[in-house]
């Protein structure tokens, strides 16, 4: 059991007890604030207090925190996962293709096989690396957990503020231009629930550069710059304008499908393969790099002749 002191500020003077710390105290959501006030974890000059309790500023609280619970599934079997860097906040792994990051059913997840390889983790109450971003099942490569609640709300605040840059690779059908950069409207897609369009109306936006690292006959390999990170949206906009991603089986076209090189992938031919964050347990920038897989380099081999 942790002890925490909260601090609350004059300007927060006539807020709920309960509010105040779901807004103040990383991985607290209200619900889970008031089952630690209810539980006497949280006191006031060493009283306990009830949820709806007005705070008058000023004052400091007191909250216990438990030890984070153990996940409750069956110890996970699965690949041991390459580490690119690990300290006392973040953790970044190169994410085999063919796994889910988050538990899904019974098989193995990145989250599960973390939590047991590279122990300890505590985020929300959970023995559990804290997910920020997110790779598909197919696409390997550059990945980030959080070790702690506030490593959490620092990365996710590094995301929302764009101070993340995010590099990909991909094989992609056609002959796009040496350089360009696809911008638009992005929204789920209102005849598929499964898939998302940049060809309807739609306040959220998406954007990402793209430059051609080497043409390979009716080939392209390219390094892809995020601006944005919207859910399969590299796959999405590169579909739509003319370059479909080599062996993927949701946006691509049937020649990008068949296509001798995705059969020798055999997955969607994207690799997360740069990342550049803010540090949070240092000063300065992490910076890590996943190296193209076997699969990857076997479909450039055969492109290559």
């Amino acid at each position: 059991m942790a002890q925490q002191l909260v601090s609350v500020p004059r300007e927060a003077a006539g807020e709920r007890l309960d509010r105040f710390l779901s807004k103040h105290v990383p991985g607290l959501s209200l619900e889970r604030a008031r089952a630690l006030i209810d539980a006497g974890a949280v006191r006031i000059r060493g009283k306990k207090c009830q949820p709806t309790r007005k705070l008058w500023g000023g004052e400091d609280i007191e909250l216990d925190r438990p030890e984070p619970r153990q996940s409750a599934r069956p110890a996970p079997t699965g690949p041991v996962l390459p580490v690119l860097h690990d300290d006392a906040a973040l953790v970044i792994v190169d994410k085999p293709a063919g796994l889910v990051v988050e538990p899904e059913g019974r098989a193995a997840s990145v989250v599960d096989l973390l939590a047991a390889q590279r122990p300890p983790f505590d985020v929300e109450g959970r023995a559990l690396p804290g997910v920020v971003h997110r790779l598909d099942r197919e696409t390997s490569g550059c990945l980030a957990f959080a070790r702690t609640d506030v490593a959490a709300a620092a990365l996710l605040r590094a995301f929302q503020e764009k101070r993340v840059d995010k590099r990909y690779r991909t094989l992609v059908l056609g002959t796009p231009p040496a350089r360009g950069r696809l911008e638009g409207p992005y929204s789920r897609d209102p005849r598929d629930p499964r898939r998302f369009t940049t060809r309807v109306p739609s306040a959220r936006r998406a954007a990402l550069s793209f430059e051609v690292l080497e043409q390979l006959g009716d080939v392209a390999l390219l390094e892809v710059d995020l601006d944005t990170g919207r859910t399969h949206q590299v796959r999405v906009q590169l579909s739509e304008a003319g370059f479909p991603v080599l062996g993927d089986s949701l946006y691509g076209s049937e020649p990008a499908r068949a296509h001798p090189a995705a059969r020798a992938l055999g997955r969607q031919a994207l690799h997360a393969a740069r990342l550049e964050l803010p540090g949070i347990a240092s000063e300065g920038l992490v910076r890590v790099e996943a190296p193209l897989p076997e699969d990857f380099q076997r479909a450039l081999t055969l492109l290559r002749g």
